[in-house]
Formats: C-alpha cells, sequence, structure tokens
C-alpha cells in the first residue's frame, strides 16, 4: 500500500495492525512462531503489526488460519481494502479508465446534503461546462496514457451534476482568481465557462466565492479539497487521490476553509472578477 501522508489513512493501518496482533496473542503464538508457520521472515509479523508493512490479502488468509480464527478472514480483508482505499495512486484508480472513477464517486454525492469546495487548480466538476470537462479529460488521458474512454467520462460527469438541481443541498465553491485566468481548453471553452459560473452562482442553494490575487494575503492557497458534509474530505494530490476520515483532520479542511472564505469576494465583487477573466480573455 502506498505510504499516504493523511492520518486518516495511517490510523487505518494501524488499526487494523493492531487487530492482527491481537489474535496473533489470543492465539498463544509470538511473532517469531507465526512467522515460522506462514513461512515468513521473523520481522513480517513485527512490520505488519506496527504498520510499517501492509499485509495482502493472502497474508492476512495465513494469518488467520495459523491463528484458528479463518471466520475473521473475510473481516479482516475488508479492513485491509477500507484503508488502502483511503490513498489511491491515479494509476490504480483510472486503471479501468476516466469513465469508472468519474461513476464510483456518484453515491457519495448522492448522500451529501452540504459541500463544501475549494479549488486552487481547476473549475470543480459540479459547475464545469461539457466542453471544459472535455478539455480537462482529454489532457488526463493523454498525461497518463489512459484508454480513450473521456466522451463517456464526460457523459458520467454531467450526470453528476444533478445533484445540484435535486434534494436538501447547499453548495459552498471558493476559486482562486487564478484558475479563473489560467484555464484549459481554449479562450472559447474558458468564456463560456465563466459565463456558467455566472449563472450557477445565481442559484438559491450555491455560493460562489472567489480568492482575489494580492500580494498580502495571510492565508496562501493550498491543494484542491472536496468537504462532503462532516463525513469525508477528498484531496486531489499530484500522486494520487487521498480520501479523509478522521473527525480531527476534517475540523483542520473546514477551519482552513473558514479562513479562506474571509479572503474571498462574494456577489457582486465575485461577479465583477469573474466578468474582468472573462474580458481578458479578448
Amino acid at each position: 500500500m502506498p505510504v499516504s501522508p493523511s492520518s486518516s489513512a495511517r490510523h487505518a493501518r494501524q488499526a487494523l495492525g493492531a487487530r492482527l496482533g491481537e489474535i496473533r496473542e489470543d492465539a498463544g503464538l509470538t511473532g517469531r512462531a507465526l512467522a515460522a508457520l506462514c513461512g515468513w521472515h521473523p520481522s513480517k509479523i513485527s512490520k505488519i503489526e506496527h504498520a510499517k508493512t501492509s499485509p495482502s490479502p493472502d497474508d492476512i488468509r495465513a494469518w488467520a488460519e495459523h491463528c484458528d480464527v479463518p471466520e475473521q478472514t473475510a473481516d479482516l480483508i475488508a479492513s485491509l481494502r477500507t484503508a488502502q482505499g483511503m490513498w489511491v495512486e491515479w494509476r490504480r484508480m483510472e486503471r479501468a479508465g476516466l469513465r469508472r472513477a468519474q461513476e464510483e464517486r456518484l453515491p457519495l454525492y448522492e448522500r451529501t446534503t452540504r459541500f463544501r469546495v475549494y479549488s486552487s487548480w481547476l473549475i470543480p466538476g459540479l459547475i464545469q461546462t461539457r466542453a471544459y470537462t472535455t478539455a480537462v479529460l482529454r489532457a488526463i488521458r493523454e498525461r497518463r496514457g489512459l484508454v480513450d474512454d473521456v466522451e463517456a467520462a464526460v457523459a458520467s460527469r454531467m450526470e453528476r451534476q444533478r445533484v445540484l438541481h435535486t434534494g436538501e443541498r447547499r453548495f459552498a465553491f471558493l476559486i482562486e482568481e487564478s484558475v479563473l485566468r489560467s484555464g484549459t481548453g481554449g479562450s472559447e471553452t474558458m468564456a463560456e465557462q465563466l459565463a456558467h459560473i455566472l449563472a450557477i452562482s445565481s442559484l438559491a442553494n450555491v455560493s460562489v466565492g472567489v480568492v482575489p490575487m494580492q500580494p498580502d494575503r495571510t492565508r496562501w492557497p493550498v491543494e484542491s479539497f472536496w468537504m462532503f458534509d462532516m463525513a469525508e474530505v477528498n484531496v486531489e494530490l499530484v500522486s494520487g487521490f487521498l480520501t479523509i476520515t478522521q473527525p480531527g483532520e476534517i475540523a483542520m479542511y473546514a477551519e482552513t476553509f473558514g479562513e479562506l472564505t474571509e479572503h474571498a469576494l462574494y456577489g457582486a465583487a465575485a461577479r465583477e472578477l469573474i466578468s474582468s477573466a472573462a474580458d481578458s480573455l479578448g
């Protein structure tokens, strides 16, 4: 399992390791004895129990078998999958194509009632136009050498945008001004995209804030992130996709979002910045 910078993923790995250690001790086995039964180097047991090494599903099956708890195998493997899912490299997340990656996010969107989205890279997906989404996903596909299912992936993302107009949901989008001025897809695509943001900002359940470029900010830009109620935070990093579920970490992102909103412009002032970015396209 790739090492995640998140304490959420670290805690999940540590919890699994501790549970495996308890199972070994309940079986009356030392680490050396279990390693011998499994045919492993003695140090492997300690590394797994202290979350230095991630076990494989086969490792867990052998562990459970030699500790006489085969009935716990399925549950232990499920815990392993949960820990692995908190930090996913892009190449693993997108190995089946971009469409699947888009579809897998839909259940989370459907059960969320309050969205808080901060973007320092791109226009957030929920308020992207079809042309902008196409340009973004084509660039990703080419850069990562993925199968070409961009058209299907775009359709999936457009379908996901229906959550904007259904249910009792609230959306707070916070966008760095630089995102408005350094777009993708060309001038025509960006002009359409900026006009779309202006239209979306008029919805009663949506707020759009723009953090202006200025030389004296006390809260600098951070990585783009999505908050889904207070249940989960998703962070897109260069190397992978991070899912945060630890309450303490979620609270840190909520605090950061609040601090960034203090630097943002809303209403007429935000619309003026968006219009200015559109005018600069010529």
